[in-house]
């Protein structure tokens, strides 16, 4: 067979090996521990990380003093036929110094989730009063809303409104909050259903909005859950009101959420003795086994059983200390560890079942596949719930994982993590097969870095701190648009963005709003500065006069190890306050009729 005889483009990550200045050439080693020979040209220009909103920072005329042995960074430059090395065109340094990574100042996930805030208020609301009449699914590469498509679906108003919720515990600006505030209560006019004779919340997939007409749509639309109630629909219809009630401590939110999860435990719950959660419910008759689901019915799966704990029971355990969500986490991880591993076979858990937890190997697009952003999502989740359990078997599944995925999910010589793999290799194979392209997408990006920063910052693994750092450094290379705001949906295996057609091209669709971007800038921030870095930070909450019927406001950034940080002080509308503690990171909050606005300093032990 004849190999490509023609130059070829293509990205480098690794650590520089050597710089020989006589030849212009430094070496690179990449993560699957080759060296490249790389040479410069007098065109070769260099940058170093750039975030939203920075000006462009250049570092070129320092390019050749940079490349010095231990430093890693991205090279992009072509492979040619009729020579050995790479000719890098371009240098992406990740720091100023070789032991600097930019991601880890404590301000650069807040800075970037301001941004991201940003982008997404102004895409939705510009200068105009925030009124979710006006919101649209659809948002455009560079940011403007779609005038075409008038859904608007229950999920993405939820996600959006988690973002604006984390913008304003991170930076205590008042907009964001006020755009989360006026959002749930969007959700709650417009897509609750509260059935009083079962004494539950459900929520529609969305409704059609023209003019003053609104046209409810109850069943999900969307290809894989069509004319069903998907679980995963009505887990995150909690995820944007539930970090606004960490804010805010509003009743009402409280109430939906109690009473969704009546739903949850009513009627997706199997009651059998096989146990976990339905993924499906009929639209009439509420049923997980009614034949009108087809190829749903009576089927359990990762978003049903899983999806719980990232989208709203932790944070609203965080918010409530309830022993009953507390229970309810347990209860899915310990699912989780019993019923996903499937290591004898693969290297990557399963995801889809049948009601007795068999197999589901046929399912839609899925078949025997595996997401390869699911399996890290469970490493980063177990190693928060152990920190409010400790179990051994949650340490030793993440850990597993964490060990198995670089070689079978990432790209070990560009950086960055894959989308959808077969889970099984056929004889002659030494690669798992990418399903539908080699692309990348930026909430795999995210699971990443969650995961292998929450192993770092508690297990303390130099490992999971590099494998971390590496991730952050690939997302904030590639995925941020610099030029327009916010982030790309996928990019190309060599880093460029993917703008081909179709969500793809956008910033809003049915599978992107403001949620897992303004995740990892929460919990990448709350990880690196407190763990790993040991820096302070500071957060913000603004309790409605009659939120917390128990007047404790509960500060915990995330499910940290007992220990770990502490309450420093604590202002109350820019005034000292003291009546709080400081280990438990509770705050008594003052009678008074008055909304006030806290912030709250804290650090680690």
């Amino acid at each position: 067979m004849h190999q490509a005889n023609l130059p070829i483009s293509d990205l480098l990550a690794g650590y520089v090996t050597y710089f020989d200045a006589d030849s212009d050439a430094f070496g690179l080693r990449t993560a699957d521990d080759r060296e490249f020979q790389c040479t410069l040209s007098p065109m070769s220009y260099a940058k170093l990380l750039q975030n939203l909103g920075e000006p462009y920072p250049d570092a070129t005329g320092t390019l050749r003093s940079m490349l010095v042995p231990g430093r890693y960074l991205f090279a992009y430059g072509i492979f040619y036929p009729d020579h050995l090395a790479f000719d890098a065109k371009q240098i992406i340094f990740v720091g100023r110094t070789e032991n600097d990574f930019a991601f880890e100042q404590s301000n650069w996930w807040i800075d970037q989730v301001r941004s991201l805030a940003d982008f997404y208020y102004t895409a939705q609301f510009g200068d105009s009063e925030i009124d979710y009449r006006y919101y649209r699914t659809d948002v455009s590469l560079s940011g403007v809303k779609s005038e075409i498509h008038f859904r608007q679906e229950t999920d993405t108003i939820s996600r959006l409104v988690y973002g604006f919720a984390t913008a304003f515990l991170l930076t205590g600006e008042d907009r964001f909050l006020e755009a989360a505030e006026r959002g749930t209560e969007y959700l709650r006019e417009h897509m609750r259903f509260l059935d009083l004779d079962e004494g539950i919340v459900y929520w529609y997939h969305g409704i059609d909005v023209r003019g003053t007409r609104e046209q409810k749509i109850f069943a999900s639309e969307f290809g894989d859950d069509y004319d069903a109630i998907p679980a995963y629909e009505q887990i995150y219809a909690l995820a944007g009101p539930t970090q606004t009630y960490r804010v805010t401590g509003d009743p009402q939110i409280l109430q939906d959420a109690e009473l969704t999860i009546k739903l949850f435990n009513e009627f997706f719950l199997d009651k059998s003795e096989y146990g976990g959660y339905f993924s499906h419910l009929d639209p009439v008759t509420l049923d997980p086994q009614s034949e009108s689901l087809k190829s749903n019915q009576s089927r359990k799966n990762w978003n049903s059983v899983g999806d719980h704990a990232p989208a709203y029971l932790i944070n609203l355990w965080l918010a409530t200390g309830q022993s009953e969500y507390a229970k309810m986490l347990e209860y899915t991880f310990d699912s989780i560890v019993k019923y996903f591993p499937d290591f004898e076979n693969s290297p990557f858990v399963q995801e889809r079942f049948f009601e007795d937890w068999s197999h589901d190997m046929s399912w839609g697009w899925q078949q025997n596949r595996a997401v390869v952003g699911h399996n890290l999502k469970i490493a980063w989740n177990l190693m928060r719930m152990n920190s409010l359990k400790p179990k051994p078997e949650y340490i030793e599944l993440a850990q597993k994982i964490a060990r198995m995925m670089p070689e079978v999910g990432s790209d070990r010589q560009r950086g960055g993590w894959y989308d959808v793999v077969e889970r099984i290799l056929v004889p002659g194979e030494t690669v798992h097969r990418f399903v539908w392209h080699d692309r990348k997408a930026w909430w795999q990006q995210e699971q990443s870095i969650l995961a292998y920063l929450i192993l770092a910052g508690v297990l303390n693994g130099s490992d999971d701190l590099r494998l971390a750092r590496e991730a952050a450094a690939f997302y904030n290379a590639w995925f941020l648009d610099i030029e327009d705001g916010g982030v790309y949906f996928n990019v190309l295996a060599n880093g460029l963005p993917y703008l081909a057609s179709g969500n793809e091209r956008t910033k809003g669709s049915h599978s992107m709003s403001g949620y897992h971007s303004t995740e990892l800038c929460y919990l990448a921030a709350v990880y690196t500065n407190l763990l790993i870095k040991k820096q302070p930070m500071d957060f913000y909450f603004k309790p409605l006069p009659n939120g917390f019927s128990d007047r404790i406001l509960r500060v915990s950034p995330d499910i940290l190890p007992l220990g770990s940080v502490r309450i420093d002080r604590v202002e109350i509308d820019g005034e000292a306050y003291t009546n709080f503690d400081p280990l438990n990171l509770t705050i008594e909050l003052p009678k008074t009729p008055d909304r006030v606005k806290i912030k709250v300093h804290i650090v680690p032990q």
